[in-house]
Formats: C-alpha cells, structure tokens, sequence
C-alpha cells in the first residue's frame, strides 16, 4: 500500500505524468458534456422503457459511452470506429497486402492500416446511424420528423460518431491508456448511480436475501475476471549459442506468454449483433398485411433475451467467436518463422513447423477456458435477472469485463510510466 500511494504522489509530482492524466480527465470533461447534449424530437418516455427491454442496446449503450440512453449527438458512440477495425483486422486474412501493411511494414505500415480504419469508419457511422434512427422512429421514440428533420439527425450523429472516435485517438496519444477503452468505461461508470438508484428506489426488504446474492456473485465475477485476464501459459524459449569472433551470444532462456483470454470482450460483440437480426427482421414482418408474414414475424420478435434458446444460441456464439477471433489475430505461424530467424527454439520441439503445430495446440487448449469464461460472463445478466429479477446492464459480466480490463490496463500503463521515469 506504501508503494502505491509513493507511485501516486510521483505520477503528481512529475510533470509529464500530471499532464497526461489532467489531459485525459479533461477529454472526459468534453467527452459527458457531448452525451448531454440530445437530438431533436425525442419521446424521453418512450426511451427508457425500450432501453429497459432491450439488452441489446443496453449493451450498445455501454458502447457508445451512456451517449444512446438519451439520444445525444454522440449516440453512435466508438461503435463504428470499434467495427471498422474488426473489419480491417479481418480483412488482413482474406487481403495479402494489408496483412503485409499491418504484419511487416512496422509502425509506418500500422499508421496507414489506422488510416484505412478511420476512412471505413465514415460510411459505417452512415449506416449504423441511419439504422439506428430508423428503428427509434419505428418505435415511436423520435416523432413527428419532417425529411429535413431525418437527414440533419443523420448528419449529427455522424459528426459525432467521428469527433468521438477523433476525441479517443486524443487521448491515446496525449494521454494514458486506450482513449477508446477509457470511453466506454466512463460511460459505464456514469451509468452506476443512475442504476443503483433505481435498485434502491424499488427496494423491498423482502428482496435483501437476492441482493446479497447479487452482490457477491459480482464480487465473484469481478475476481475471475481478473483472474482470467491476467492468466498467462508461459511457454519456455531458448536462444541458441553464437560464436562471433572471439565473443558467444545469446543461450538465454525466456518464455513466450499464451493469454488465456486473447479475444477480450469483441466476441460478445459480434455475437449480440447476428442475436439482433431475427428481432429487427420480426419487427419489420409484423407490419406486413399477410397473416403468414405477420406470424412469422412474431415468431421471429419473440426471440427475445428472455428464451432458454436465445441464451443458448448466445453462449455457443460467443464460444465460437473466440476461437474465430482467436485465430485471425494471432499466428502460430508468423510466430514460429520469427523464433527461427532468431535462433530461437522451444525445448523438445523442433524448430518450423513443428513449433507452430505444438504453439496452436496449446493455444487451442487454453482458448477453450477463455471461450468458456468469456461465454458464462455473456450469459450472466440473463441468469440474474432470472434469479433476482434485477435488471442492471452497467452491473452485467460484459460491463464488469469491460471495466476491470480498463481499470488493469491503465494501472500497467501508469506503472510502465513511473517505473520509466525511475530509471
């Protein structure tokens, strides 16, 4: 605890360190005052009661950093900007050249594979916004909008969408951690006290039993994902002897860690979004006049988050995302070819192709837990609103997910700062 609090006093005592952190609260300053700050034409009461019902833009909420439960101008939040670079990174599996942009051209190849990805995140917001829009207006929750009224909307949420993601990338470079990361946390954290107090408002003694409950499967949660985020399965390397001259280099020993969670939370992400389509594709069938068509469509809108087979299909989803995603950003290959060009080699395993087998088979081992975890944190605010009937999405696995991988982040990037400084 010493040393914590003598690492605080010297992150406020160095002037550098003070600058970053006082830039980084300030763009938060910015970034609520932005989340204030509503589009026209909003039915407040109609807001909170679809917000309530829908884990999934609850869960998109989250994304946009609390900027959709009021429809402010940054109601897209990171959101576009989070999907362009999942699209790039995989793009660099199917497109050679990104992959050699990205892989082997170093931090100059990195600068314009970022490029690209802001470049795609304009058309993204475009369609994201609109969507978006388009499915509040059907709910009822934007009214009487003229056409004028609809495209200046799409406009702003657009603008914001990229001040947003600008007002990030601000804060990486200036600042310290990731700015999108510290986004989405903020806006989690800002949702806390409004969601206690509506616990506290319904409160019923009765219920203390399931709030205690509550609280320490939370607690739980909150050590396993610590736990699993920080779990490693070192894998021992070992650098082969060279004789230069009349000097020998290298024969040191390290290791190579394997994260148990690679993926982090992007295949609840990608899993929530196919979840979506059947709801939407139902909701626009309801409106038809042919009875088939219409009951199709309830069939498809009662799909909802409250099915034993939407939490099912959810796990599985996430299950296999993370081996997708898994797969797509890390190499077994790439990895293997770079221990060989310098000199290095795994005990016991030849060096080539025998390296990258033995690397994907531990990999595929230790993904399996990860998937595994990432799956039951996905599927947790359904299995407590069962048990509890308390519905809160800032208190949900994904949030808490979110939150302690940023709160660990940035305490590693605070310490690799301090200890720098030490030196």
């Amino acid at each position: 605890m010493q040393n914590f609090w003598n690492k605080i006093k010297l992150v406020w005592t160095d002037t550098t360190l003070r600058k970053r952190v006082l830039f980084v609260l300030f763009a938060l300053v910015v970034f609520r005052l932005l989340a204030a700050i509503p589009i026209p034409g909003i039915d407040t009461a109609a807001l909170d009661r679809f917000l309530s019902n829908n884990q999934f833009f609850g869960i998109l909420n989250i994304f946009s950093g609390g900027g959709l439960s009021n429809l402010s101008i940054i109601m897209l939040g990171v959101g576009p900007y989070i999907t362009s670079s999942i699209i790039m990174q995989l793009l660099t599996i199917m497109v050679p050249a990104l992959k050699r942009i990205y892989h082997e051209e170093g931090e100059a190849g990195r600068k314009r594979f970022t490029q690209y990805s802001r470049l795609l995140t304009v058309p993204l917001a475009a369609i994201q916004g609109f969507s978006l829009l388009a499915i509040l207006e059907s709910q009822s929750i934007l009214v009487n909008l003229t056409p004028f009224d609809r495209i200046t909307n799409l406009v702003i949420v657009v603008a914001g969408g990229i001040v947003l993601m600008w007002l990030g990338e601000l804060m990486s470079e200036f600042g310290i951690g990731n700015g999108v990361s510290l986004i989405i946390f903020a806006g989690i954290v800002a949702q806390l006290p409004t969601e206690l107090n509506q616990i506290i408002f319904a409160f019923d003694a009765s219920q203390i039993p399931l709030l205690l409950l509550f609280v320490a499967i939370g607690a739980i949660v909150i050590a396993g994902v610590v736990i699993v985020t920080e779990a490693e399965r070192p894998i021992p390397v070992t650098y082969a002897k060279r004789v230069r001259g009349m000097k020998m280099y290298g024969g040191g020993s390290t290791y190579l860690p394997l994260r148990v969670n690679q993926a982090g939370v992007i295949p609840i992400i990608f899993a929530l979004s196919i979840l979506l389509f059947p709801q939407m594709i139902g909701t626009a069938l309801t409106k038809f006049s042919s009875p088939v068509i219409q009951k199709i469509g309830e069939v498809l809108a009662s799909f909802s988050q409250t099915s034993v087979l939407y939490a099912v299909l959810y796990f599985i989803l996430v299950f296999l995302f993370t081996y997708f995603y898994t797969a797509v950003t890390f190499d077994p290959e790439a990895l293997s070819n770079n221990l060989q060009k310098n000199g290095a080699f795994i005990p016991g395993i030849r060096p080539g192709p025998s390296t990258a087998e033995y690397i994907s088979k531990v990999l595929g081992r230790i993904t399996m837990l990860g998937a595994t975890f990432l799956g039951f944190i996905a599927i947790l605010p359904l299995i407590m609103r069962a048990v509890t009937g308390i519905t809160a999405i800032a208190l949900g696995g994904t949030a808490l997910l979110i939150v302690v991988s940023v709160v660990l982040d940035l305490i590693k990037k605070i310490d690799a700062q301090v200890s720098m400084r030490e030196y």
